[in-house]
C-alpha cells in the first residue's frame, strides 16, 4: 500500500502531458496522406528520397528487400519509442496496473471493491497513452509519406504479393509485429 501511494505521488508530480500537440502533429500528417497527390511537390520530393534508396532495395529483391527495410523502420521506431517516452514511469505504471490486477483476482467476489478497483485501473489508461503518445509525435508524418510512398511504389510495380498472398500493407503489419516484439525486448523498451 505505501507503494502505490510513493508511485501516485511521482507520477502527480511529473508533468502532465498535453494532447494538444499530438492532435495537431496528428491533423497535420492527415491532411498529408488526404492531399499527397496533390502536393507534388512533397511527393516528388518523397520519391526523390525514396525511390532509389528503398525503392532500389525491394526492386533488388522483393521480399528480401521488403524484410530489410522493415527491420531498418522497427529499429529506427523502437529506437525513438526507448528515447522519446520517460521509460521509467512507464514501468512503474505496469507495475502498479499489475498489483491492482491482482487484487482484482482477490475481491472478485467483491462487488464494491471490484468496482473501485477497476475504476482505479481505469484511471491507468490516459497516463500510459500520454506517455506513449510523445514518440507518436516524432514517427507520425514519416510514416505517413512512407505508407503513400509504399502505395505509389507498389501500385507502380502491379501490386505484387509477399509469399504468394500478402499485399505490401499485410507484410509489413505481420513483419513489424514481429520485428518490434524482438527489438522492445531486446532494447528494453516497455
Amino acid at each position: 500500500m505505501n507503494k502505490r501511494k510513493k508511485l501516485n505521488f511521482s507520477l502527480k508530480k511529473n508533468k502532465r502531458g498535453n494532447f494538444k500537440p499530438i492532435i495537431f502533429i496528428m491533423l497535420v500528417s492527415l491532411i498529408i496522406a488526404g492531399f499527397w497527390d496533390k502536393f507534388s511537390v512533397l511527393k516528388n520530393s518523397v520519391h526523390l528520397i525514396l525511390d532509389p534508396s528503398a525503392g532500389a532495395l525491394i526492386e533488388w529483391n522483393l521480399t528480401l528487400g521488403m524484410l530489410i527495410l522493415v527491420l531498418i523502420i522497427s529499429i529506427i521506431t523502437t529506437l525513438i519509442q526507448k528515447y522519446a517516452t520517460d521509460q521509467k514511469t512507464l514501468k512503474e505504471l505496469r507495475k502498479e496496473q499489475k498489483i491492482v490486477q491482482e487484487e482484482i483476482k482477490k475481491f472478485k467476489d467483491n462487488p464494491q471493491k471490484l468496482m473501485e478497483l477497476q475504476k482505479k485501473q481505469f484511471e491507468f489508461l490516459p497516463k500510459t497513452m500520454k506517455l506513449n503518445m510523445r514518440a507518436l509525435m516524432f514517427t507520425s508524418i514519416p510514416f505517413i509519406l512512407l505508407f503513400r510512398w509504399f502505395w505509389d511504389f507498389f501500385t507502380n510495380l502491379g501490386n505484387p504479393k509477399f509469399f504468394g498472398i500478402f499485399s505490401w500493407f499485410w507484410f509489413y503489419l505481420i513483419f513489424t509485429i514481429i520485428f518490434s516484439s524482438i527489438l522492445k525486448k531486446t532494447f528494453d523498451v516497455v
